[in-house]
């Protein structure tokens, strides 16, 4: 036990160098523009356990750990919104047992995210789970509910989490929910978990073909996005050096930054924020002109 106390000693010491330090930049990183919100999409989970020769599983609990810590340095630096890309509506059509495995997991992520309480509340994170909720094993959804209702009343920072969620089946869920409206048959602010009605191409049914012409405008369909309760990210970061957008928040990036370090997800921490940030603050005023063209 003697032998434990300066370990412990000098591990409390290095933490508060090491947070006194950050503090120290990121004001430091505040004199220039902060962006509101950043989206990442948690690539590499499984290569990472690959890499380092990890049971089943491992990747994704690693992952967790850099999800919480990216989701501190996020909130600290002053990014008021986080979403992250948790599950593809199109990873449904995996191996039933591989759909059952990734829910299993999610479920516990969600249950583990809920004994980081005093995290939660330290930032004032308030969870909104983002998506067809409906298609998630009941077990996972109704946690995912507890989580929302736990954290209701935080309105510091919103940390989104899109699961059974793709661009291609949130663009035409809005416009039919856009077009009921209209007629009549939808009220604003439908369960985030209504499915739409349209066939397998993604292509909705509309009886009134007059409401399409020229009423459906872009505000009446962002407002009923899945993501329209927060503003388009800034940054839209994906680990593992990939490029692709894999149907994630397709409509919201049009003039978003895209960011792609080289770490696998597990490996994301302060620097990779750091840089995606600054990477930011350097692209701002050619982004902000964009978006004043568009």
């Amino acid at each position: 036990m003697e032998e434990e106390r300066p370990s412990g000693l000098v591990g409390k010491l290095l933490g508060g160098v090491n947070s006194s330090m950050r503090k120290l930049l990121f004001t430091f990183m505040s004199s220039g523009p902060i962006p509101q919100h950043m989206a990442f999409i948690m690539d590499g989970n499984r290569r990472f356990a690959k890499k380092w020769k990890l049971e089943e599983g491992a990747g994704h609990k690693a992952g967790f750990l850099a999800l919480m810590s990216v989701l501190k340095y996020c909130y600290e630096v002053g990014v008021k919104y986080v979403t992250v890309y948790a599950f593809s509506l199109d990873n449904f059509n995996r191996r039933p047992d591989e759909v059952q495995y990734v829910m299993d997991i999610m479920h516990e992520k969600i249950e583990g995210f809920l004994k980081e309480m005093d995290m939660v509340n330290r930032y004032g994170v308030r969870v909104l789970f983002i998506g067809d909720l409906n298609r998630l094993d009941e077990s996972v959804r109704v946690a995912a509910e507890k989580a929302m209702e736990a954290t209701a009343k935080n309105t510091k920072t919103y940390l989104l989490v899109c699961v059974a969620y793709t661009s291609s089946h949130e663009i035409p869920r809005a416009i039919y929910e856009a077009c009921q409206e209209k007629q009549g048959g939808l009220a604003v602010g439908s369960h985030i978990g209504d499915s739409i009605n349209s066939n397998n191409n993604g292509i909705v049914n509309v009886d009134d073909d007059d409401v399409l012409n020229d009423v459906i405008k872009v505000v009446d369909l962002e407002k009923h996005m899945y993501m329209g309760v927060v503003p388009d990210p800034d940054i839209l970061v994906r680990s593992s050096g990939e490029t692709r957008l894999s149907n994630f928040l397709l409509w919201q990036t049009t003039n978003c930054l895209l960011y792609s370090p080289k770490a696998l997800w597990p490996e994301m921490g302060f620097w990779q924020v750091v840089w995606g940030i600054l990477k930011y603050q350097k692209n701002y005023y050619y982004l902000e002109k964009k978006k004043k063209q568009a």
